[in-house]
């Protein structure tokens, strides 16, 4: 699976009717069905399954292929065969050889992918409708055309990025837990019993053969569905598929091993030991498959128990007995079992036993009360919410459609689900947990120490048991292929057209009190997003304790003047409404999502949280608990390290951004952080006159304005004026700058190096952004190619720019195999020396970061998120209301020499300044031997340390 560097940033980080009076209790109405996804199936000869589902709101079509296919087919001592030969399929194909990911950038495809399960593998992709030929094409091809591309070359090439992508795994807290918690849930004959990346010695051993014939095995046409939703008919897809899929191969009968839950009659329970802040408790029981009639009430089960604020365990342990900082119960929904499952974060100095005793009595109530009527209608309510706002991206309705016809033969089995969520009552959903979660528990306690070395492939686990089914081969079927006039040696379809953009027109308004909006208008969905976007952010920490910004934020709903947090929550659920508050770099925001009917009491709730917080010293020392333990968790992991270490290093003292770019302070500060400082906050930015406010989706501007007028219209602001950020510009070093970080026994080194770029406001900021997309922003730029296609030391390594309204960080990202980490920080000051030097960026590479980016603007603006996050970007850049609607004409003016002086302007190879975070004993010597800079140690605070010698 391929990750984009912003995602794997974001998870390196800290871890978003009638009005009744605000101070009664919302009546729960009974929810209206959720959108349809009408669809037609039919099978190609060759037993293809195919469903279509149209959807013209956008002129783009998803392409989803699902192989019937996963870990759990694989033999013992071939673990992860089905995830690396996922990535051989984006290796290219017998008549297009080169990555499969180029053509897909040319057109603009957005939402793609593949990924691996226990039960399956899938490819998917959006594409602008003029592209779906040569989607089906390229997907065809791969599937029938494949194992001439296929050498030892490549495989050794996609076994060293599969090692690699374990690694960084394995490297993040708590990252070896999925693959033991699977050794002692399941029985070692069930298919469950490995993780889905599998062993190091296994993958190893993969000869070329062994893929090759995994191949023949499982890629036929007969073991695969495709769906095709949005901008097509059904009449459109037939042609097409049987056009290029036709010729295709059923392939073999297919084993599939069948259902098999393999329920414990006892508990067990394990320890381990792990780099990681916090003592985290795990408990799994083994449940039902997801097409099971007993799945949906475990999921409200799981819901009430701990599915958020409101839930019993949240209740109990974080917020009555002050014994965790957070605690969550979930289900993951596989074909032959599920797994229910806890996990709780036991705050620091707490006797983890104690969690242990009170979660027990929790458990205990559940089982012998049931959850009441009012506990499930609120689930229901959001879960209802959920769904409405959900279906608006095609890729999403693909994969809908797609699971229930891969596992459930039906397309709509995510309408059976949600009936049964809908129609569950309580004894039911009490009778499904006496049934299931009673006993039979797997506990695991994972505490902080030493990195305990476990070899996956020896891993005992749970013993073999009698019982499991014999595997059924799929039905024999009578395939046969027909002929196509496909001519695969002409290529890869050439696209020459492409459809135009549809961004709504912005419309302005104004309130009583002068505050202004901006309203997007789209009614797809019955539901209505507000934004109020307040200029602050980190960057208003300057002169305060850091932290207070994000923290005075968090603390909005945790109660107001007549509420409580926990009422609070509950009214939520009720309106499923979806408010939040939180901050950026340079704004602070507090925004809300609510349906149609339930907009007016939706709008009275948010203004209550965000115009009267109450900041009660309990509620502050709650969350005071729970912050601490982020921050904690972000030291532990190594992105979080080198994002609070980095930015320090690039501003210098006294910049507003010379700050930990996590947003969340110091342990000092935060601890220091009382409700003066928040109520000073508030005063000085979160005030009518430093505030705009946005709106999309289903509405007009009369309506919105007069709504928001009741809430917002008399709000006035203090007589003081609004502070002032200090982002004045700063001098880049005068030579490079290596910082390295201490992880011992890291299995991988997190390399994070920059330098200041203009701001987001700068007039060549397009230029700086299509350079930006050729040297590292791509999956084909330069140093992903290098260090992930050419050497395989990494996952993944890009550049990346981070939005802001003074100089921004460029930055430069890779986490590479510890042995390579010297070598890998070489590769990528040549890349950016070449890039600069005797190697700038050719006319092809800058014209394919173009034509993609023009050419998947259609594809991007799909959801109202999407229109509300590109309208606060407008505002807080100051960038014209036709901004979207010009941005192809302005991409396309771009020249070859302007985006070349902004490579020169950006890159600064000499000038870099690196934080490597990783094992010092292993990495310290050779990269002190590439004599980058002066070399600094520091801990994981950004401090100097002293390094005693051998």
């Amino acid at each position: 699976m391929r990750k984009s560097p912003l995602a794997a940033l974001a998870a390196g980080l800290c871890a978003l009717v009638l009005a009744a009076p605000l101070g009664a209790a919302v009546p729960a109405a009974a929810p209206p069905l959720i959108p349809v996804l009408a669809w037609q199936r039919f099978t190609l000869p060759n037993g293809l399954t195919v469903v279509v589902h149209e959807d013209h709101k956008a002129p783009v079509v998803a392409v989803s292929v699902w192989y019937h296919v996963g870990s759990a087919n694989e033999p013992k001592g071939k673990t992860g065969f089905a995830h690396l030969f996922e990535h051989l399929m984006f290796q290219g194909s017998e008549n297009h050889r080169d990555e499969f990911f180029r053509p897909f950038e040319l057109v603009g495809a957005t939402d793609m992918n593949g990924t691996t399960w226990l039960d399956r593998t899938n490819y998917f992709e959006t594409v602008p409708t003029t592209a779906l030929d040569m989607a089906l094409w390229m997907e065809s091809d791969r599937m029938g055309h494949l194992l001439g591309a296929i050498g030892q070359k490549e495989l050794d090439e996609q076994r060293g990025v599969v090692q690699n992508e374990k690694r960084q795994d394995e490297n993040q807290p708590y990252g070896r837990v999925d693959e033991l918690i699977l050794a002692e849930a399941f029985p070692a004959n069930h298919p469950y019993h490995h993780d889905t990346i599998g062993s190091m010695a296994d993958l190893n051993a993969a000869s070329l053969e062994d893929v090759k014939q995994w191949f023949r095995d499982y890629y036929g046409a007969a073991n695969t569905v495709v769906v095709l939703a949005g901008d097509v008919t059904p009449a459109q897809a037939r042609e097409k598929m049987l056009r290029y899929f036709g010729d295709i191969g059923p392939g073999p009968r297919v084993p599939h091993p069948q259902p098999w839950v393999a329920p414990r009659t006892t508990s067990t329970r394990g320890t381990m030991t792990d780099n990681v802040a916090q003592v985290r408790i795990y408990r799994e029981w083994n449940v039902p498959p997801r097409t099971d009639a007993e799945i949906d009430p475990l999921k409200l089960a799981a819901a009430v128990l701990g599915g958020g604020k409101t839930s019993r365990l949240y209740q109990r342990l974080v917020v009555r007995d002050k014994l965790a900082d957070s605690v969550s119960v979930d289900i993951e929904p596989h074909a032959l079992a599920s797994l229910f499952e806890l996990q709780v974060d036991v705050k620091q100095g707490v006797d983890p036993a104690r969690v242990e005793a009170a979660v027990a009595e929790e458990w205990s109530r559940f089982l012998a009360e049931g959850p009441s009527a009012d506990e499930l209608d609120r689930e229901k309510t959001s879960l209802r919410a959920g769904f409405v706002r959900g279906l608006e991206k095609v890729n999403t309705q693909a994969t809908l459609l797609a699971e229930g016809e891969l596992y459930a033969h039906d397309p709509d089995a995510y309408r059976t689900h949600f009936e049964r969520l809908m129609a569950a009552t309580p004894a039911g959903v009490q009778a499904a947990a006496r049934k299931w979660i009673a006993r039979g528990d797997y506990t695991l306690t994972v505490k902080p120490g030493p990195v305990e070395a476990i070899d996956y492939a020896v891993v005992a686990g749970r013993p073999a048991e009698p019982g499991r089914p014999p595997d059924v081969l799929s039905p024999p079927g009578h395939y046969k292929v027909v002929k196509t006039d496909v001519d695969r040696s002409r290529g890869v379809p050439q696209v020459t057209s492409f459809p135009d953009l549809r961004f709504p027109t912005l419309q302005h308004g104004k309130l009583a009190n002068g505050i202004p909006v901006v309203l997007a208008e789209r009614h797809e969905v019955p539901a209505v997003q507000v934004q109020l976007l307040f200029d602050a952010g980190y960057a208003a920490d300057q002169g305060r304790k850091l932290g207070t910004s994000s923290f005075t934020m968090a603390m909005l709903d945790e109660g107001t003047r007549t509420l409580d947090w926990l009422e609070i929550a509950k009214r939520e659920q009720r309106l499923g409404a979806v408010i939040a508050t939180g901050c950026g770099l340079d704004y602070c925001s507090a925004s809300l999502n609510a349906l149609d009917d339930r907009l007016a009491p939706s709008l009275e709730l948010f203004t209550a949280i965000l115009r009267e917080p109450a900041l009660r010293e309990a509620d502050i020392a709650r969350l005071r608990g729970q912050w601490l333990a982020g921050i904690a968790q972000e030291k532990s992991r190594p992105v979080g390290i080198a994002l609070r270490t980095l930015p320090p290093l690039l501003y210098g003292p006294g910049h507003a951004y010379a700050i930990p770019f996590t947003g969340t302070g110091t342990e000092d500060s935060i601890k220091a952080l009382d409700e003066a400082d928040m109520r000073a906050f508030l005063r000085d930015y979160i005030r009518p006159d430093n505030v705009r406010i946005l709106v999309a989706g289903d509405t007009t501007l009369a309506a919105i304005t007069a709504q928001l007028d009741k809430v917002f219209g008399n709000w006035q602001a203090p007589a003081t004026q609004v502070p002032a950020k200090n982002v004045a510009e700063v001098a880049p070093p005068k030579a490079a700058r290596v910082f390295l970080v201490d992880r011992p026994g890291a299995p991988q080194s997190l390399l994070l190096a920059g330098n200041l770029a203009p701001s987001s406001r700068a007039a060549d900021d397009l230029e700086i952004r299509t350079m930006n997309g050729a040297f590292g922003g791509t999956f084909t730029s330069r140093l992903n190619m290098n260090l992930r296609e050419d050497k395989h030391w990494a996952y993944g390594a890009f550049s990346l720019l981070v939005d802001a309204q003074g100089q921004r960080p460029f930055l430069l990202y890779a986490p590479v195999q510890t042995d390579k980490t010297a070598p890998s920080m070489a590769e990528i000051l040549k890349e950016a020396r070449d890039v600069v030097g005797p190697r700038p960026l050719t006319e092809a590479e800058i014209a394919k970061v173009k034509a993609s980016d023009v050419r998947s603007l259609p594809g991007r603006y799909q959801t109202t998120d999407a229109v509300m996050d590109t309208l606060a970007d407008i505002v807080l850049f100051g960038r014209p209301d036709d901004y979207v609607q010009t941005l192809k004409a302005r991409i396309e003016a771009q020249t070859p020499a302007a985006i070349q002086a902004a490579a020169h302007e950006v890159v600064q190879p000499d000038r870099l300044t690196w934080v490597v975070v990783g094992d010092l004993k292993q990495i310290a010597a050779p990269v002190e031997a590439l004599k980058l800079g002066p070399v600094q140690v520091l801990d994981a605070d950004g401090k100097p340390m002293q390094v005693k010698g051998p």
